[in-house]
């Protein structure tokens, strides 16, 4: 187990390795003292989903320490406790998406996320489309039970609680500093508002109450932003406003910084309407980083200098004895709350095939996410996985909690994206290959499908070459049609390198794989079904032109299955892709909010 060290000495490391240089071109140094420029500190936390506790790098409890923990609110708590008195001017922001991901938002819901970031004791905090989940009524609940407001400047509800609840902006009278919170404007399709509760155009809203502020609070020197839309579109309201500066944003699950895997600089840096820069920090996802930066404003507001880096919440970083001893016992009840029933199965949704041929728990979980899309509107034409996140059988009798949470323990979701055929035929292709036609790397295994979809391969002929007919809908898949597919994030950001990565930053998480399995259980039960025939081995090739050319040659059945690939890693990536939306106009909504 790695030795424990305070949360300052793991904050002073973090620090040590943040950029020195300046991004701004308008100083040289940091930490101006000139007569009107302001020196103000923020921390910020972004999606942590329910992560009240401790994890392992896959998103699961930590159970064996010496591979490593992460974040969990104690470590949280140490970190800001232990440095924020060097920092007497900071603000503390929670940026969204606090609801969905543990079972401390399944058992309890938002009561003891609240508890939790009441005793933090954060500035303001956004919403994120999580908070939506569970309807406007909890929602309100929740709020009502924070002793820190909420901003949101482009949400506009009927809903009397969130109508009094929710304000564009708070104002900082001690810094002069007037904080606007944004919320995604996809949360209608990707979350369970009320239909009173309306949400308007990023940047329509963001503008507005800029001006608004300008134009009523005098005494408002400085304006930050905490965002939940994502980092590329944090970025595109950067370029397409005025009078904005400096944006802590949510979303996307982004990691920015010097470390491997980061997506951008902390701060990224655009330029806005008026050719001033604007700084972006965002801070990852479940609770791992803690954001920080020192800002310097000059006396109109502009960002000047800054000094900072994301903090990473590791072994090496103390918790908190008395909220990590208060964590511990609400995790107490989860045992029973395990062990509840959802359902029953008539067959055993066996798991220990998945990695070599369909397999009846790959064709359940791929089933239930492509009918949780469309019970929400979607015409996805089936749905897809990787096999590597199937992780144990769920037996033939009663189907516990317990059980759905170890077969798809890594808090993955379902995402939703659109290809053409001819990508399709490529992705397949890839599949069965073991080899992505795309760049031409390994695949970390195999795969799963729902119903809607068929997919008939030659493992004999050679790579590249082996898939023999791909239908959807019961026809071949026409090379220049658009197919909206269903996966899990994980996939769609290059887990098992089935697929382009999709950009992070335009992505939205939907809801989790175990959420939607429960659903879809309680619906089916008893689960009685048999195998589809989906994925199936066969002779010949394809016909000219793949896809295109119809008919395969020579496509009787054929016996025994192919050699199974290596079982891969496991999947732990968080992210997701929501359904483009209509902007909304928001400029009359504003005066409604702020009246």
């Amino acid at each position: 187990m790695c030795t424990l060290v305070t949360a300052a000495a793991a904050l002073a490391a973090g620090l040590a390795s943040a950029e020195d240089a300046l991004y701004s071109r308008h100083l040289s140094k940091r930490f101006i003292d000139d007569a009107g420029n302001f020196n103000i500190s923020f921390y910020h936390i972004n999606d942590v989903h329910a992560h009240l506790d401790e994890f392992s790098a896959a998103g699961t409890d930590c159970t064996k320490p010496e591979r490593g923990c992460f974040g969990g609110y104690a470590r949280v708590k140490t970190a800001i406790e232990e440095t924020r008195p060097d920092h007497p001017d900071s603000l503390l922001l929670n940026v969204g998406d606090e609801f969905q991901g543990t079972l401390f938002y399944t058992f309890y819901k938002g009561e003891k996320i609240a508890d939790t970031l009441n005793e933090i004791g954060f500035d303001a905090m956004t919403l994120g489309n999580h908070e939506f989940d569970g309807g406007d009524d909890a929602l309100g609940d929740f709020i009502q039970n924070l002793t820190f407001p909420v901003v949101a400047a482009n949400i506009v509800s009927d809903h009397p609680v969130l109508n009094a609840s929710i304000k564009p902006y708070h104002v900082f009278d001690e810094y002069a500093l007037a904080v606007i919170g944004l919320t995604t404007d996809a949360v209608p399709d990707i979350s369970k508002p009320g239909k009173g509760t309306k949400f308007g155009d990023h940047v329509a809203s963001m503008q507005a109450t800029i001006d608004h502020i300008r134009a009523t609070e005098p005494d408002v020197k400085r304006i930050a932003a905490i965002t939940h839309i994502g980092y590329d579109e944090d970025i595109k309201l950067a370029q397409a406003t005025r009078g904005l500066h400096f944006i802590m944003g949510g979303h996307s699950h982004t990691l920015l910084g010097d470390m491997d895997g980061a997506a951008g600089k902390y701060p990224t840096v655009e330029t806005n309407r008026d050719g001033d820069e604007v700084f972006i920090v965002t801070a990852y996802r479940w609770g791992e980083y803690l954001g920080y930066i020192d800002v310097t404003y000059d006396a109109e507001g502009k960002v000047l200098a800054y000094h900072g880096a994301p903090v990473h919440l590791t072994n090496a970083t103390k918790q908190d004895e008395d909220l990590q001893e208060q964590v511990d016992e609400w995790r107490k009840p989860f045992d029973a709350f395990a062990a509840q029933e959802v359902g029953t199965a008539n067959v055993e949704l066996d798991q220990t095939k998945c990695q070599k041929e369909e397999c009846y728990l790959g064709d359940f979980v791929c089933d239930a996410m492509l009918q949780y899309r469309l019970d929400g509107g979607s015409d996805a034409a089936f749905a897809f996985t990787n096999a590597g996140g199937i992780r144990a059988t769920i037996d033939a009798g009663p189907i516990t909690r317990g059980e759905v949470l170890t077969s798809f323990p890594f808090g993955n979701a379902v995402v939703e994206l659109t290809y053409t055929g001819a990508e399709l035929w490529k992705i397949f292709e890839g599949a069965v290959s073991k080899v992505n036609q795309f760049n031409g790397k390994a695949l970390g295994g195999f795969f799963q499908v729902s119903r809607g979809v068929k997919v008939e391969y030659n493992p004999q002929n050679a790579v590249g070459k082996r898939l023999v007919r791909l239908t959807a809908g019961g026809k071949p898949v026409d090379m220049q049609k658009e197919y909206a597919v269903v996966t899990i994030d994980f996939v769609a950001t290059g887990g098992d390198n089935i697929l382009v990565p999709v950009n992070e930053g335009s992505i939205v998480i939907l809801d989790t794989m175990d959420e939607v399995l429960v659903d879809y259980i309680k619906a089916k039960s008893p689960v009685d079904f048999e195998l589809g025939g989906r994925i199936a081995v066969v002779d010949g090739q394809a016909a000219e032109g793949g896809a295109a050319g119809g008919n395969a040659t020579g496509t009787t059945p054929s016996t025994g299955s192919p050699a199974g690939p290596t079982p891969t890693n496991e999947a732990y990536h968080i992210s997701g892709v929501g359904s483009s939306l209509a902007l909304l106009i928001f400029t009359a909504m504003l005066y409604y909010v702020v009246s």
